[in-house]
């Protein structure tokens, strides 16, 4: 049995980018633990959706655990920072936000627990972040400072192949915008159009591509779990089975010292 410690930004992002290969991990005897830089305070959530008196980081706590137990985590932990924003937000610049954090003393945190667990593996974000988030470009330079203080040599970035999100993406934004159209609404276009989206990494640049489709039930259901987040109606949810099988049955990652060009299909290999 092997360690892996996968790190994330927020709430519910643990599912979308790594879900997958959590519950494969877990479901091969392996030990999976999450930690999470913030409790996501800033997240969005609709009038009337917490019930009397719960505030959303109480909520959004007790989702991430409810979705670290759909995907076999055995231990979750939170850093201690708060939710950033958007990047250029006022909220990029307060006090105790992750973005403003020492990179040193967040690593310093995050390495103690890769020492607790003896990790083998940890998996942070590419150095974009996956599309630019402050929070998640934090969790990249945080991650791989912590695997230097803490001496975990095998250290993947998650990220997301960005030709394939162009397909997938675009065309489920696409459907949308005809859906929209034909009840005569219009469709934001804050995206702008798929082939200059900046979400993810070319495919020469990834080093591994891990096959997770006997796993998006159980990533499915991770998400779902993150209700305050990840509505019925949202992008993930909405779609046919067959159809989030085929964007999200595959998760991709850059492996720190290889590459370029997909070298590896299992984040857990050999270990």
């Amino acid at each position: 049995m092997a360690t892996l410690v996968t790190f994330h930004a927020h709430p519910d992002d643990e599912c979308i980018n790594c879900g997958g290969v959590m519950r494969k991990a877990a479901d091969e005897g392996h030990r999976v633990v999450l930690v999470v830089a913030t409790r996501g305070e800033l997240g969005e959530v609709e009038d009337g959706f917490l019930a009397p008196g719960e505030d959303l980081t109480t909520r959004r706590v007790a989702e991430t655990h409810a979705a670290a137990e759909i995907l076999g985590v055995s231990r979750v932990e939170f850093l201690g920072y708060t939710d950033s924003g958007m990047m250029g937000e006022p909220s990029n610049d307060t006090p105790g936000t992750f973005w403003t954090a020492s990179v040193d003393e967040a690593a310093e945190r995050l390495a103690k627990i890769l020492v607790e667990e003896s990790a083998d593996v940890l998996t942070t974000y590419d150095d974009n972040g996956g599309y630019g988030h402050p929070d998640h470009i934090q969790v990249h330079r945080v991650g791989r400072r912590a695997a230097e203080l803490a001496g975990t040599a095998r250290v993947y970035q998650a990220t997301a192949n960005r030709d394939d999100v162009r397909k997938h993406m675009g065309a489920a934004a696409a459907a949308d915008a005809e859906a929209a159209a034909a009840q005569g609404i219009e469709a934001p276009e804050s995206f702008g159009p798929p082939e200059e989206w900046e979400i993810g990494k070319p495919l020469e640049e990834l080093t591994a591509r891990v096959d997770v489709r006997a796993y998006v039930a159980a990533k499915r259901a991770a998400m779902r779990a993150h209700a305050s987040q990840i509505s019925e109606e949202s992008f993930f949810l909405s779609m046919p089975d067959p159809v989030f099988a085929e964007a999200f049955g595959v998760e991709w990652f850059i492996r720190e010292g290889a590459g370029p060009g997909i070298t590896e299909t299992d984040i857990m290999a050999g270990l």
